[in-house]
C-alpha cells in the first residue's frame, strides 16, 4: 500500500465525497483500491492505494493531480511548486504560501511586495493591498511558485512567482478582461450556475486552476463583482474574488 499527499486542498467533507467518487470512476477498470483518508493538518488531501495497478493508479494521480513533498527533503529535488496561498499579510507586506511542507512540521513560503512589485506590476511601489485588490489575490487562491531553500531566522522559506504564472498574470493583464475566481466547488456546479443565469454570453471562458479552483473570463465590458450576486444563488459555499482586467493594465 502506498500513502500519497494529492496538490489538492478541501475546506469540508462534500469535497472529500466528490475526489472519492471521482477516484472511484476513474479507476474503475483496474485492479486497484484508492481511499481517502484523512486531510493533513493543511487540509491537503491523503489518498492509499494498492492492488495490482497500484504503481499505474499512483501515476495517474501524480500526473493528473500532483503529489505534496511532504518533506523539506523531498521538496528540494526541484524549486518549482504548486502551493495555495495561505494568508496575504498586509502588516508584513507579503503573501504567506503553502508549498505542502507539514512533516514533521509545517514550513510556509513567504513571497515578499517587492518580488510582486518587479515581477507583476512593473516595478511600481504598490502595496500589498493593492496587488492583491488588482490581481485577485486571496487565501485559498493556487499559485505556482519558485522556492529558494535559504530558510529565514523564523524558520520560513522565500519564494516568487514561477516564470509560468508571472506570465499568466501578465496575460491577463493584456487582455485588461475581468475574471471572477471561484473557489471551493466543483467544475459542473460552475458550468450549472452559468447556464441557470444565462451568463453564458458574459462569460467566455472558464479555466481550471485546481480541483475545486476556477477562472471565469468576462467578456470586455463585463464587471466580474457585478456576476457575484446571481451566481451566488448557485454556489452558497463558494469564495468569488475578482480579478480586475482594466485597472490591472492601467496600474
Amino acid at each position: 500500500m502506498t500513502t500519497l499527499t494529492l496538490l489538492v486542498k478541501t475546506k469540508h467533507g462534500a469535497h472529500i465525497r466528490a475526489i472519492a467518487e471521482s477516484l472511484k470512476d476513474q479507476f474503475a477498470e483496474l485492479d486497484v483500491e484508492v481511499e481517502v483518508l484523512n486531510n493533513t493538518a493543511n487540509r491537503w488531501v491523503q489518498v492509499s492505494v494498492s492492488g495490482e495497478d497500484e504503481a499505474i493508479a499512483t501515476s495517474y494521480l501524480r500526473k493528473t493531480y500532483g503529489l505534496c513533498p511532504v518533506t523539506l527533503e523531498n521538496a528540494k529535488v526541484t524549486d518549482t511548486f504548486k502551493a495555495y496561498i495561505s494568508k496575504v499579510d498586509e502588516t508584513k507586506q507579503q503573501l504567506i504560501v503553502d508549498v505542502g511542507i507539514f512533516e514533521p512540521q509545517i514550513v510556509p513560503a513567504i513571497i515578499s511586495v517587492d518580488c510582486l512589485q518587479t515581477q507583476i506590476a512593473e516595478g511600481k511601489s504598490l502595496s500589498m493591498r493593492k496587488i492583491a485588490e488588482l490581481f485577485g489575490l486571496a487565501e485559498g487562491i493556487p499559485l505556482n511558485v519558485k522556492v529558494n531553500w535559504e530558510k529565514s531566522a523564523e524558520g520560513e522559506l522565500s519564494a516568487d512567482l514561477s516564470p509560468e504564472q508571472a506570465a499568466k498574470f501578465l496575460s491577463w493583464r493584456q487582455s485588461m478582461l475581468d475574471r471572477l475566481i471561484v473557489l471551493g466547488t466543483s467544475l459542473e456546479t460552475v458550468n450549472s450556475a452559468i447556464e441557470r443565469t444565462k451568463l453564458i454570453r458574459d462569460i467566455i471562458d472558464v479555466e481550471t486552476l485546481g480541483a475545486f479552483e476556477f477562472a471565469l473570463t468576462c467578456k470586455l465590458g463585463t464587471d466580474a463583482a457585478g456576476l457575484i450576486p446571481r451566481m451566488g444563488r448557485y454556489m452558497r459555499y463558494s469564495v468569488f474574488v475578482v480579478f480586475r482586467g482594466e485597472k490591472a493594465w492601467t496600474l
